[in-house]
């Protein structure tokens, strides 16, 4: 390999190494003894393979149009090849009259069919690999394929590797009863047959291999951060359950709280007596009562005291909006209204004398529990004894607004981080294997089923009819529409021409309207809100502001307008504003005629069910896991070949194994056939070096 193709390799597919190019794995094999017929080709085909003689070529068009045109025949029929780059190159390496093996993706132009960019080579030449039963076919890009590294070429580099090692080369690097248990073929078998497979059972064993090694580390370094969080990471010990608890779980509980609530805070009320700092992440669905959850865990802190001067520890809880802090600022004042609890609000609204009075309470200890925006982690709000932190929709805050919660403090608080997008199992225990995680998985009794409807457009009079029947009974209604981002003109034009619509629907002064988006100043968004809140208006016209956090009991009717626009989690969420009450409630998808096939999968999906977890993993099937959280994520699910989606089982029995192996050694001192080293045991590490052999 020489240097420009090595730099060319570097660029392109980020290939540097030996181990690299191992892992450049086929996008799949072929069977190089199975020759498809022109004739046999049709627009349904994919990918083929043909043999024949060139019979022309030519290159035609200027700059951009510019193209090597060329002519495939065997005893059936004709193809014609077409190349838009590495013209020149491609050019030299053709000869009119020789017999060449062609392969590439079906595709058709002008009513013929044509294969871009194909793979070819003369068919007389030995197969790259030699003694492969199938042969393999590597992801390339087109500036590679110009410079002849192609995937039939990285086959050939693979194959030449692979003849310069063995397998001292790649020693073991699972722990040999796993092997023995799973009956997993070794690493340098896997290797091997992963490229060039013997048979198709061989390729099927290199890939139950190397899926499980991939899920394997990724656990053992999920798992190898949360135990050193947990053995050096110092907490506060809340050791007592005081009066605060006491007096509100008793007397002004509103609710009887269900087994799945109660064993949560189980769970948060070991943690919390630890003596190390809690990190743990809290999903539950739509209305399955997270918030009540975090109230107790704030008043267990509140009832506990600094060891040294005996200071009462202060909670804070962060929102993503001044809607839901506004709205958390509510319900909490009013259930706390009768114990000695000072709550305060603090958002960019927050001014003058008012704002001054509360960061100064802050730092003198008299606020107990502060809810708020981002406006909590400023600078200028010191706390005097911060010790539990709740941040709610975490999905909402970068990692840098989450971290900085934990500088309002010598010794880090607490943390509870809290999320209504209920999370699938698989995706939870590979990207957030590092947090103690807790599940909320029912819902209080009483709650009824929302009934969920899709109509098209057309429909649009009799949903209009509907909605008259239900406000007529004394119910309200949410009219949704999709304002991804609050600078769109298009968007907010849209919205504007969406309100005027149902005001002629719903003219006054029989019916009023409250309208919500991200433009109004806070205090009108607070205000039509409140009037929407009071039964003032009847119907709220709003963007996905009211996405989280907005709960009206007597709201039991949404229209979510354009909803093919939304995503899965979105649906959900917005679903969730109404079925609060004891009343029937009802969710109307409106759309356009014409819907995409992934659209008409999500809206079948949301018709279907209204558990969450269901539509999660539904949502990360269609998907992908994505850049789940950005950059506390970053690597975790880079896989090459495992799927958190159609690997589930493996997800689960890799977890469970590190779980057992870090429970018995938790430095791994004694695994030293794994693949890590230097393990930084200071409790202000927070990663974890590690290199595979």
């Amino acid at each position: 390999m020489g240097p420009q193709k090595a730099d060319l390799l570097k660029k392109e597919l980020a290939l540097f190494t030996f181990k690299d190019l191992l892992e450049h794995y086929p996008l799949r094999h072929l069977d190089k003894t199975k020759v498809d017929k022109i004739k046999e080709l049709n627009y349904n085909t994919d990918y083929a393979q043909v043999a024949g003689k060139l019979t022309y070529f030519e290159v035609l068009g200027e700059r951009q149009s510019k193209r090597l045109v060329a002519y495939l025949k065997d005893d059936t029929g004709e193809i014609e090849l077409v190349w838009f780059q590495g013209i020149n190159w491609i050019q030299k390496t053709l000869e009119t009259g020789h017999l060449y093996l062609v392969f590439g993706k079906i595709g058709s132009f002008n009513g013929k069919l044509q294969i871009t960019h194909p793979e070819l080579e003369p068919y007389s030449a030995e197969k790259a690999g030699g003694k492969s039963f199938l042969d393999p076919i590597y992801p390339s890009t087109e500036k590679l394929k110009a410079r002849g590294l192609n995937g039939r070429a990285f086959a050939k580099l693979t194959y030449a590797l692979l003849q310069m090692l063995s397998a001292k080369d790649l020693p073991e690097n699972l722990p040999e009863p796993v092997i023995k248990q799973y009956r997993f073929i070794s690493r340098w078998e896997a290797v091997c047959h992963i490229h060039f497979p013997s048979s198709e059972e061989m390729y099927q064993h290199a890939v139950r291999r190397i899926k499980f090694e991939e899920l394997f580390f990724a656990q053992v370094r999920l798992g190898l951060r949360r135990s050193e969080r947990h053995r050096f990471s110092r907490g506060f010990s809340f050791e007592k359950v005081g009066e605060h608890f006491n007096s509100f779980y008793n007397n002004y509980l509103p609710f009887e709280l269900t087994n799945a609530q109660k064993r949560v805070l189980k769970e948060i009320r070991k943690d919390v007596g630890s003596g190390r700092q809690m990190n743990r992440l809290l999903q539950g669905d739509v209305g399955s009562g997270k918030t009540i959850v975090a109230l107790l865990s704030m008043l267990l802190a509140t009832d506990n005291r600094r060891p040294e001067d005996q200071q009462p520890f202060q909670t804070v809880l962060m929102a993503p909006t001044e809607i839901l802090a506004q709205q958390h600022f509510n319900s909490i004042e009013n259930l706390l209204k009768d114990l000695p609890v000072c709550v305060k609000l603090l958002t960019g609204s927050s001014k003058g004398k008012a704002r001054k009075e509360i960061v100064s309470g802050c730092e003198d200890g008299t606020v107990h529990i502060l809810i708020g925006t981002h406006a909590v982690i400023e600078e200028k709000v010191v706390f005097k004894n911060l010790g539990f932190a709740v941040v709610d929709e975490q999905h909402k805050f970068g990692v840098a607004q989450r971290a900085a919660l934990w500088k309002k403090n010598s010794i880090p608080p607490h943390v509870l981080v809290m999320t209504a997008t209920p999370i699938p199992r698989t995706l939870a225990l590979t990207a957030y294997g590092d947090l103690d995680y807790s599940v909320i998985d029912e819902l209080p009794p009483g709650r009824q089923p929302i009934n969920t409807i899709h109509r098209f457009e057309n429909k649009r009079p009799m949903v209009m009819d509907f909605l008259r029947e239900e406000i007529a009974k004394g119910r309200q209604a949410y009219i949704v529409y999709p304002l991804i981002e609050e600078s769109s003109k298009v968007d907010y034009e849209n919205l504007m021409k969406g309100y005027e619509e149902v005001k002629s629907f719903f003219p006054e002064p029989k019916y009023w309207i409250s309208m919500v988006h991200g433009r109004q100043p806070a205090e009108q968004k607070e205000t039509n809100m409140q009037r929407f809140v009071k039964n003032d208006t009847q119907i709220m016209v709003s963007t996905t502001v009211i996405e989280v956090g907005v709960n009206v009991p007597n709201a039991s009717l949404m229209v979510i307008e354009s909803a093919e626009k939304f995503g899965l989690s979105q649906l959900h969420q917005l679903r969730g504003r109404v079925g609060r009450g004891s009343e029937k409630s009802f969710c109307i998808l409106l759309t356009g005629s014409k819907v995409s096939k992934d659209a008409r999968e999500r809206l079948n999906i949301m018709c279907a069910t209204n558990d969450g977890f269901k539509i999660a993993e539904k949502d990360l099937e269609i998907r992908g896991p994505g850049d789940i959280e950005g950059t506390r994520q970053s690597g975790v699910l880079n896989f090459k070949l495992a799927s958190i989606i159609q690997d589930k089982t493996m997800v689960e029995v890799a977890k469970e194994i590190v779980t057992t192996i870090l429970e018995e050694d938790p430095d791994l001192n004694m695994a030293v056939n794994l693949p890590v080293k230097n393990h930084l045991q200071t409790h202000r590490a927070k990663t974890v070096w590690s290199k595979i052999s």
